[in-house]
């Protein structure tokens, strides 16, 4: 294996750069995932492309901890151009999730001064609802000394914790009637069903709340015999999905409720590790460290399933252009992100040091 080779401000610009110019929505990530591979093998990492399609590389540098840095690959469908304007780099995923997975791979190349071993993971379909590349991740590997999840958080901001998520189908069948028959049609019954729920949920619901589940309505569709809805209820800690499922699965007889994915939320604490280094690290920078908890979900919900690995999320970005028509990254933002990840491992190396790991 070559020696791991820091790499540059130009030289990290240009890689975020190709890594933009690549189309990568969900399922159709596999030539970003080679010029992944290569851009870490020219990096000094060891690397391939796992049965899921993710990326992974790996730099050992003597024996210590393992820190897993995760970020994805996919973006949502749709073309932000791809260009330079001042500081500012546009393109899909620059934000979401491109910009913190480029900054991940420029620190662990450039961590010089630690000791352990380091991963990171490029995962594929993290916008999907079923987070594939996370769930091979999490059945291939075994739980890392650390993980620190890429996602926007913005250079000064540690992630603490998401929101679970419940995604819900309603499907309903009625026999042919004329539409002026008093009894209820397939379409009318759907849309009962958006009501009932919000009914259950209550008035206090929102997505502006940690602490409160947040329901969307995704899609209705249908006429007088047929009709579907689809639900999806962002959703605290210890939050009581199956009571919810049950309770709204009695309300919409005669048609058929099913629970198409769930996620459970997950939150660490200030003092976890993961969050501490990264506190220690944005300070370092010269940044005002803040912690904060989101809405909606993120691989980091995936990994807390089974694993209890110390962990937190951090990336550069404005998470507000998530997804938008706009998207860009403020290229000092971006390469401030990489120092704040590459002085966190090292704070990981110490602490793990002194933990006699």
């Amino acid at each position: 294996m070559t020696t791991p080779t820091t790499i540059s401000d130009p030289a990290a610009v240009d890689l975020l750069h190709g890594m933009l110019r690549i189309p990568s929505p969900s399922y159709a990530e596999s030539e970003l995932a080679r010029y992944v591979v290569d851009a870490m093998r020219g990096a000094g990492l060891t690397a391939r492309i796992d049965a899921a399609g993710n990326a992974v590389g790996e730099v050992r540098r003597g024996p210590g901890p393992t820190v897993m840095l995760l970020g994805h690959m996919d973006t949502v469908p749709g073309d932000v151009p791809v260009r330079r304007v001042g500081d500012r780099l546009y393109g899909r995923g620059a934000v979401d999730a491109k910009g913190p997975l480029a900054a991940m791979i420029c620190a662990a190349a450039g961590s010089t001064g630690f000791r352990g071993r380091i991963v990171v993971v490029s995962a594929v379909e993290e916008e999907t609802s079923l987070s594939r590349g996370a769930v091979e991740i999490r059945r291939t590997h075994e739980p890392p000394d650390a993980l620190v999840i890429g996602e926007p958080s913005g250079c000064d901001t540690v992630v603490l914790g998401y929101k679970g998520k419940i995604d819900l189908r309603y499907d309903v069948r009625c026999e042919a009637t004329h539409p002026s028959n008093v009894v209820p049609k397939a379409s009318e019954l759907a849309a009962r069903a958006w009501t009932e729920l919000l009914d259950l949920l209550g008035p206090e619901a929102s997505h502006a709340r940690f602490d409160a589940p947040g329901p969307t309505l995704m899609a209705i569709e249908g006429g007088l015999t047929s009709a579907t809805a689809e639900f999806s209820v962002r959703v605290p800690p210890g939050f009581d999905a199956e009571s919810l499922v049950a309770a709204l699965a009695g309300r919409t007889a005669p048609g058929t409720l099913q629970v198409v994915n769930a996620v459970r939320a997950c939150r660490v604490g200030r003092n976890d590790p993961v969050a501490r280094a990264l506190t220690v690290a944005i300070r370092a920078q010269g940044g005002s460290p803040r912690a904060k908890v989101k809405t909606g979900t993120s691989d980091m919900n995936t990994l807390a399933q089974e694993w209890t690995t110390p962990m937190a999320t951090y990336g550069p970005g404005d998470s507000s252009l998530d997804h938008s028509d706009q998207e860009h990254i403020r290229l000092p933002e971006y390469l401030f992100g990489i120092r704040v990840l590459t002085r966190a491992l090292s704070e990981l190396g110490e602490h793990f040091t002194r933990e006699g790991r």
